[in-house]
């Protein structure tokens, strides 16, 4: 028997086990190879990856800053929020995982994948928020399926409220979320992050935002967080006192009612806006939430305009109560003194046109005192043919007419004050001189809004013009006062003491005597000036506003500033399309405010010194 060892193999099983050698040591080769690729070529990349699928970065919305009236009353807050995020990516089915979070959400799927489409371009594994605030049935539902939603999770962030609903609504304005020109203009926006869109929210919202943080936080293959590895907590943003008397705004809400119009409130030594109501309004909680396209187009669809800010966008002529600017021009520049009388026969006849005056019977022969008393259309008609309307113009401006007063909100309008060059390169024409006796009475071309009246009112008053501002100040979280607003002095007016000196003796009698009567308080004297302007021209015709058509019917005015000696507070209120002139409808609304506020001033300088009587009698 021949030894094992000295066999001879079979060529044809050298050649397999060969074969299956080389073939061991290429498949060796290509593993090795792969590894390598794996591990060393790829391996950051891969390594980022899977971090990514397990470690998420989480942004941790900055809770905006309160607003606050001028005594600490909140204005607007945030509240905590639950909302429904999902991140595609951990989806497996991404159809079936929208559909089931809309059954239970009560949302429609196309509405959640448009959500998704339009944030095409985030980051993988972001976040998008798919409903905001959810009520504690949905919060609870989601939780109970947690394993049929993959991808889909809660998250707790700052919601922005308005404890007062409409109230203020144009002055506070309204949040919401960033659109792709806000990012682009600003990269620390992120998608989903709100800003500021309209008023103090949009206007200082530098202050308000605050400054975001985040988490780094570990989660499993479905995107469920299981661990927070890192975080930086954020930043709230600053708290922003205002100007606003909240009682006051509420009074004089209520002293308009449910009329369309304005009230602007300030005082007169400073700017300060204590009070500014437009009505009708909206309700910015609305678009805190996130606006419906059916609201939106109700809101913007309504012919009553709750959108538009009356009182800096609303551009309405200011009829008579133009006129005290008028006679502060006549008198300075010598065309009448205080005893020049002209006749008023009811009317005045100028070319082919009749002027007529609010008094059919006429007012007989008056002095620039008893004109502004007593209102007298056609005194001022002469008075204006004196002057020309480029005088005038002048004269309206030093008031601060004709331009935006720079309060600091969106879209301020500046009114019309029109002048021989302005119709020129407006409309291309010569002006006519019959033009001007509209214009002595604030109709014609003339435009103002509340706000300018205000303002112009608070001038004749001091003979100071100062900017009107909404905010007193800001200051941090902690106490620490970053901004201060201070009084800024933009106009004086440069008119002798006696014109001016006679121009109040007139005002106050407005209300003493005059057409404004029902502006009257008691131990408080009242000088202001009624006015009644006209929507369309009626000729000689005298109807009733209730025979009238509503958007036919006058608007009534009046503007007015207490105590007269020595003021402390500037109102003109405008209701549109009223049922009455600015005597009947527009003066009884002033009063009402201004009762409050020296109601509201004597209440609290009582409380303040019971307070420091109390702290006196406790130092002995």
């Amino acid at each position: 028997m021949v030894p094992l060892a000295q066999r001879e193999v079979p060529a044809a099983l050298r050649r397999r086990v060969f074969v299956a050698l080389v073939a061991a040591l290429l498949g060796f080769g290509v593993l090795l190879a792969q590894l390598w690729n794996l591990q060393v070529l790829q391996g950051d990349e891969l390594r980022a990856s899977s971090d990514g699928n397990r470690i998420r970065l989480r942004r941790l919305q900055a809770t905006r800053g309160t607003v606050l009236d001028r005594h600490g009353k909140v204005l607007v807050d945030s509240r905590p929020s639950f909302d429904a995020v999902l991140v595609a990516e951990d989806t497996r089915d991404l159809e079936l995982t929208l559909e089931t979070l809309g059954q239970l959400l009560g949302q429609s799927t196309a509405e959640m994948r448009n959500l998704l489409s339009h944030t095409g371009a985030r980051p993988p594994f972001d976040e998008v928020i798919v409903k905001r605030d959810l009520n504690w049935d949905e919060v609870v539902a989601i939780e109970t399926h947690q394993l049929d939603l993959p991808g889909v999770s809660l998250q707790i962030t700052p919601r922005r409220q308005y404890p007062l609903g409409t109230e203020l609504a144009h002055v506070l304005g309204y949040v919401g979320e960033v659109s792709p020109e806000d990012i682009a203009a600003d990269p620390r926006y992120h998608l989903g992050d709100l800003v500021g869109k309209a008023g103090i929210e949009k206007h200082w919202e530098r202050y308000l935002r605050g400054v975001n943080g985040g988490q780094q936080i570990e989660v499993d293959a479905v995107g469920r967080k299981l661990k927070v590895l890192r975080e930086v907590e954020e930043e709230p943003g600053n708290a922003i006192t205002l100007t606003i008397d909240l009682d006051l705004q509420q009074a004089a809400s209520a002293a308009l009612g449910d009329r369309a119009g304005s009230i602007v409130a300030l005082d007169p030594t400073n700017g300060e806006i204590l009070a500014m109501v437009t009505s009708p309004s909206f309700d910015p909680n609305a678009f805190a939430r996130g606006i419906r396209r059916n609201e939106w187009r109700a809101l913007v669809g309504d012919q009553n305009r709750p959108l538009s800010n009356r009182s800096i966008q609303g551009q309405y002529p200011p009829g008579s109560t133009f006129k005290f600017v008028v006679a502060t021009a006549a008198l300075e520049e010598g065309v009448i003194n205080p005893f020049t009388r002209i006749r008023c026969g009811g009317g005045l006849q100028f070319g082919n046109h009749y002027f007529r005056c609010w008094k059919k019977r006429g007012h007989g022969s008056v002095n620039v005192h008893e004109a502004l008393v007593h209102s007298c259309d056609v005194f001022f008609y002469q008075v204006a043919q004196r002057l020309g309307v480029d005088v005038i113009a002048r004269y309206a401006r030093v008031f601060g007419l004709g331009a935006p007063t720079g309060i600091g909100l969106d879209h301020e309008q500046a009114g019309t004050i029109p002048d021989t060059a302005w119709k020129r390169k407006r409309l291309k024409q010569p002006w006519y001189a019959g033009e001007t006796l509209s214009v002595a009475i604030g109709q014609g071309y003339v435009t103002t809004t509340p706000l300018q009246m205000a303002t112009a009112i608070a001038t004749a008053a001091t003979g100071k013009q100062y900017r009107p501002h909404l905010v007193a100040r800001i200051e941090t979280p902690d106490g620490e006062t970053v901004h201060t607003e201070t009084p800024e002095l933009v106009g004086q007016l440069q008119v002798r003491e006696t014109t001016l000196r006679q121009v109040r003796d007139a005002l106050r009698d407005v209300v003493g005597k005059g057409t404004g009567k029902k502006a009257r308080l008691d131990g408080i004297e009242v000088a202001g000036k009624t006015g009644t302007s006209q929507v369309v021209a009626l000729g000689r015709q005298r109807p009733k506003a209730s025979q009238l058509p509503r958007q036919h019917r006058d608007h009534a005015w009046f503007v007015a500033y207490a105590p007269a000696d020595e003021p402390t507070i500037a109102v003109a209120a405008l209701v549109e399309h009223a049922d009455g002139g600015g005597g009947a409808v527009a003066a009884p609304i002033v009063r009402e405010v201004m009762a409050k506020f020296f109601e509201l001033q004597t209440t609290r300088q009582g409380h303040t010194y019971a307070q420091n009587r109390s702290t006196s009698h406790r130092a002995f």
